[in-house]
Parts: structure tokens; C-alpha cells; sequence
């Protein structure tokens, strides 16, 4: 399948899988390379919590069903609807965790667990050579890369679960050395608890939902913040992240334009059927 397909500053890649990697009970790395040699030699990630739409096959499909060749990027994703349930590829968004470009490599870390959806069953069983396609960065500064501190930035404030744990390690690595920044990684599991490399002045705390972690508000509720102007990145269960981030902006007096919230997910909906909810005025 070609694709020559752009939709600025994203475009169509074919990717296979290299290897796989279990990180811990709930989390999985899959290492991809192009399908060809220079298969993504115009893959240019943004870092931090860059995101793209990745796109699986159905069991017993050699590869995603993406009909690029439909037009530009409105009538693709038109064509792509109209196909029929179990014909289409599933497309799910993911976190580029890292992208090594002298390698032709990059990675893309997996929640899984019991009773997971289709893209958890795919990472599961997913085997080199297995092959996917993504809408991915054909440039680095893109609208993929959510988490952008403002210019005056003191400090950053991070709360993430394991569904944004990849993008919020990213975050970490790539601030500065010495800015502060106060943590909180949310995981299914003690074992979860990968400890980002990161030249920050980062104080962590892991909260493990199976020893009886406290809720996100009820974990920075009673912390101390350092002094100066704060960003915030959170991201993860959608209530959960609406919950924090009113509890920044209406007791610890965030300015609204400094949270970036991201709801990677909602309890007991998938993510077509987020997809398809309104989304909800900013309070």
C-alpha cells in the first residue's frame, strides 16, 4: 500500500514491528522500523508528549486496512469510516515514546491488561514483523505536541497514569536541568514504576492503585508547591484529569491558560466511543 498521502504537518507510515519489550506488569514496548529501508526517514517527532493516530489490523488481516489512496486527508478518513466494522483498521492514539532516527527506530510503550481492547490484545501478541500503519510528525513543531510551558515558566507540575506514563517520562527527560518539577505517576502495580531519567529537579511520587493510592486531587491537595508561575501538564483517566485540573484552577489558583489537561481515556467508554461524545466547554 502506498503512502504518499499528507495531511501537513502529518503523514502516512508504513511501520513493522522490530521487537517487543514487557517494562512491567501493566506495560509493553514495541519497537518499530519502516517497511522499507527509509520508511521513515521523513518521521520527524517532536518529543515530549508528541502523539499520533496509529492504525492495527483486525486478527487474521496481513495488515491495517487504510484506504490512502482516497484523496486528501478529509476523504481518507471518509473512506475509511465507511468501511464496514471489521474491515477497517483500528486507530487508536498512542505517545511516541522515543524515536531513535540513526537507528530508523521508534518506540511506542502499550497499557495492557486483563480484558483490554483490541490495540491491548494486538501489543500482546504483536511479533516482528507484524505490520501497522500511523499518521505520525512530518515536522517537529506540530499540533501533536501538547505539553508547551510558557516563556515564563518556573516550575511544572505533572500527574499522569500509566496510559500517559510514556508521554509524561518523555516530558521529564526533555526539561531542562534544574527546573523544578513536582510528580505524580499513577500505575496498576508496583512493578510499573519506571523511574524516568530526567535532569530536572523532580520530585516523584508513584501512586500504586493496588496499595490503596489516594485520588488525584487527594494527592496534590495537601502538597506544597514551590514559589513562582507553575505549568501544568496532566493527563489520563478523563474524570480524573478534569477533577485535578479544577482543583488547580479553583483552590490552588492556576491560571486556566497554564493546565493542559488530556483525557487519554474514560472509565467504562472506549476510545471510539470518546471519540464520538461532545466535548465539554473548558470550566
Amino acid at each position: 500500500m502506498t503512502t504518499e498521502a499528507e495531511i501537513a504537518p502529518f503523514r502516512f507510515f508504513d511501520l513493522q514491528v522490530a521487537r517487543t519489550r514487557r517494562l512491567g506488569p501493566s506495560l509493553v514496548r514495541v519497537t518499530f522500523t519502516g517497511q522499507t529501508p527509509d520508511g521513515l526517514r521523513d518521521f520527524v517527532a517532536g518529543g515530549r508528549d508528541q502523539s499520533l493516530s496509529l492504525f492495527l489490523p483486525h486478527p487474521g488481516q496481513p495488515a491495517p486496512v487504510v484506504p490512502v489512496d482516497a484523496g486528501d486527508g478529509g476523504a481518507i478518513f471518509a473512506a475509511w469510516r465507511a468501511l464496514p466494522d471489521d474491515v477497517r483498521a483500528v486507530m487508536r492514539s498512542y505517545t511516541v515514546r522515543e524515536q531513535r532516527v540513526e537507528d530508523g527506530e521508534v518506540d511506542i510503550d502499550f497499557a495492557v491488561h486483563e480484558d483490554g481492547g483490541p490495540a491491548c490484545r494486538w501489543a500482546l501478541a504483536a511479533e516482528p514483523g507484524h505490520k501497522v500503519m500511523v499518521l505520525g510528525p512530518a515536522v517537529a513543531d506540530n499540533t501533536g505536541v501538547r505539553c508547551r510551558p510558557p516563556e515564563d515558566t518556573d516550575w511544572v507540575l505533572i500527574w499522569a497514569d500509566e496510559t500517559a506514563l510514556p508521554a509524561a517520562s518523555a516530558i521529564l527527560e526533555w526539561l531542562p536541568a534544574g527546573r523544578k518539577a513536582k510528580v505524580w505517576l499513577e500505575v496498576p502495580h508496583a512493578g510499573d514504576r519506571l523511574a524516568p531519567a530526567t535532569d530536572a529537579d523532580a520530585d516523584i511520587t508513584w501512586l500504586v492503585r493496588d496499595e490503596g493510592a489516594p485520588s488525584a486531587v487527594e494527592a496534590v491537595a495537601d502538597a506544597e508547591l514551590p514559589e513562582g508561575v507553575g505549568y501544568a501538564w496532566i493527563a489520563g483517566e478523563s474524570g480524573s484529569i478534569k477533577a485535578l485540573r479544577r482543583h488547580l484552577v479553583n483552590d490552588r489558583e492556576f491560571d486556566r491558560r497554564k493546565v493542559t489537561f488530556i483525557g487519554y481515556w474514560k472509565r467504562g467508554v472506549s476510545e471510539d466511543g470518546l471519540r464520538e461524545e461532545p466535548e465539554e466547554a473548558a470550566e
